[in-house]
Order: C-alpha cells, then sequence, then structure tokens
C-alpha cells in the first residue's frame, strides 16, 4: 500500500467544518481547553492497481467526519460531525469535485512518483561477523548485517551445515538510513563448532537470486595459525619494501662519490 497527500487544500471546506464544530451545543458545554487543534487531512491509497481518496475532519484528536470514494459520499465519525455530513452531502458541486479527486488527484500523482518508489531497487549489502571473538563451545551470537537496500521487504534466513535455522533467531525491526535505503540486523544464537559453516541467506525484489554470506567455525589453533601466518606475511613485506629502498639509497650513494673523481681527473688532464 502506499499513501500519497492529495493535491487540493481544503481551506473553505475546512473553515465551514470548523465553524460548525465551535458552534455545536455539545462543544459550547464543554471545557475549553487550553490549546485547540483543527486539521483538515487528505490521503490517496495505492494497492493493487487500485486508487482510493480519504478526505478527514479532526478536532482536537477526535475525527469527525469523513469522506471515502469507495463509499462515495461523507460520514460522520463522531456525533460532532453528523451536522457537517449532512451539510456537504446535500451539496452536489462539492461531492462531484470530491468523487474526481481519485482520477484527477491520487491517480496523477501515483503515475508521477511511481517510477520512484514502486520502481525503484537498490541491492542489499550483507556482513557476517560474530558478536565478539569467541572459542569453540562457547556460546556466541553470530550476526548478519543487512544494509543499503529498497524496498524494504526483505527476507533474512540462516543455515548450518545447508540447514535452516529456525530457533534462536532475533531480529531488529527495520531501520531507515533516511536516504531512501534500509538496513536491518538479524543475529543467530549458536556453539559453533570446528567445521561449522553457518550462511545469511538473503532474498529481495532487486536480486535475481538470493545471495548467502558463509561463515566457518575454526579451533582456537587453526585461528591462530591462521594468525601467525598474515603476521608473518606483513613482516616479511616490512623487510621487503625496507631492503627495496635501502638498495635504492645505497646505489644513489656510489654515485654520488664518483662524480668529484672523475671531475678531478678531468681537470688535471687538461693540466
Amino acid at each position: 500500500m502506499m499513501v500519497l497527500q492529495a493535491p487540493e487544500a481544503p481551506w473553505t471546506t475546512a473553515l465551514t467544518v470548523l465553524l460548525m464544530v465551535l458552534s455545536h451545543p455539545m462543544v459550547q458545554g464543554r471545557a475549553t481547553p487550553e490549546n485547540q487543534v483543527y486539521q483538515g487531512r487528505q490521503e490517496c491509497y495505492a494497492f493493487n492497481g487500485t486508487q482510493r481518496f480519504v478526505e478527514r475532519y479532526i478536532y482536537n484528536l477526535e475525527e469527525l467526519v469523513r469522506f471515502d470514494s469507495d463509499v462515495g459520499e461523507y460520514r460522520a465519525v463522531s456525533e460532532l460531525g453528523r451536522q457537517q455530513a449532512e451539510y456537504f452531502n446535500s451539496q452536489k458541486d462539492v461531492l462531484e469535485q470530491k468523487r474526481a479527486v481519485v482520477d484527477t488527484g491520487c491517480r496523477q500523482n501515483y503515475e508521477l512518483d511511481e517510477g520512484f518508489t514502486l520502481k525503484r531497487r537498490v541491492q542489499p549489502k550483507v556482513h557476517v561477523s560474530p558478536s565478539k571473538k569467541g572459542s569453540l563451545q562457547h556460546h556466541d551470537l553470530l550476526v548478519c548485517h543487512v544494509t543499503d537496500f529498497y524496498p524494504g521487504n526483505i527476507e533474512v534466513r540462516w543455515f548450518l551445515n545447508g540447514q535452516e535455522e529456525t530457533a534462536g533467531i532475533v531480529a531488529t525491526d527495520l531501520i531507515h538510513n533516511g536516504d531512501w535505503t534500509f538496513q536491518i540486523m538479524v543475529m543467530l544464537e549458536m556453539t559453533p563448532k570446528q567445521g561449522d559453516v553457518y550462511t545469511c541467506h538473503v532474498e529481495h525484489p532487486s536480486l535475481n537470486s538470493p545471495v548467502t554470506v558463509e561463515w566457518k567455525a575454526q579451533s582456537d589453533s587453526a585461528r591462530n595459525k591462521t594468525l601467525t601466518g598474515v603476521g608473518g606475511f606483513v613482516l616479511g613485506l616490512i623487510f621487503l619494501v625496507v631492503g627495496v629502498f635501502m638498495h635504492k639509497r645505497s646505489k644513489k650513494g656510489k654515485k654520488a662519490r664518483r662524480r668529484p673523481r672523475l671531475a678531478f681527473l678531468a681537470s688535471s688532464s687538461a693540466c
């Protein structure tokens, strides 16, 4: 369902309703609040190719009267709105105008906004990581963080060694990024064992096929070997860079020492 604001501003109608409400005996008999708020709202609803226009009038959070294009006339929502509904339904030109808004306003705006709102697709980015660096057999959470996708309807599932996990799953609410994209985190409670493969499975309208990201459980010794290998590679790379730098510096130093000697020999032969 998509909701849009209707284009016209019904100030004349709203003012008429407000004057009727304030002059109503029920309102005059009530204690007057310090602050009074009167609202006129127009809304368009798009659902499965159909359009619906709704106009509401609200006084101090109490809805009084409503026009619904599916009904085709004004209906009182509260006792205060009964007189207003009867009045507007007696104005044939007003009814004709409101009945036409579903086509002149709602449908037109829907067609203009459809390309950006309904047809827009942004593929999600998926990242999987444990909530903390724990050892095997230790109770922990595995987090699947899905970001920067549009629209908001998305399905995230967890698999362990090819079998779907349904227990111990916690998800955040859909988070609005403020730039027409969303993000969500789906966490799986786990006790990893060496060799276990956890898979975050993401389905979204922007994708031709699901995105899957794996996380493999490693023992402490395997993790230490990996870290040692990475550390050795980085250390070797540092020594290589330093060696190349020292070699180039040494070559430049030799050239600099040779130049005065050549100059001296040239001057001696001239004499």
